[in-house]
């Protein structure tokens, strides 16, 4: 089992707009078991988007499969507009 986190470093007041975009992107994704983190006590202006998945191959083809679904590429048109930078985290839970 795996937790993949895609950090995001938004621009000043960008936050809610990203973690819309993501709420709206998750409705849709509901065979996923996902989650949106915000900063409380951490770099300002931070969104994580935590996806627990079996295997990293599960992960690739969800990406895959989703990436390519009209109403997925809707929801998140433009989120780039909202960010300055990010990375991708993957843990193995032990």
């Amino acid at each position: 089992m795996f937790v993949i986190r895609n950090v995001f470093k938004c621009k000043p007041g960008q936050t809610k707009n990203l973690i819309e975009r993501f709420q709206k992107a998750m409705s849709l994704m509901e065979d996923t078991k996902q989650r949106i983190l915000v900063d409380h006590v951490a770099s300002f202006w931070t969104v994580v988007f935590e996806t627990e998945v079996e295997s990293i191959s599960a992960f690739e083809e969800q990406f895959q499969q989703y990436s390519q679904r009209a109403d997925v590429q809707e929801a998140m048109s433009g989120y780039m507009e909202h960010v300055e930078s990010g990375y991708r985290e993957v843990f193995r839970i032990a």
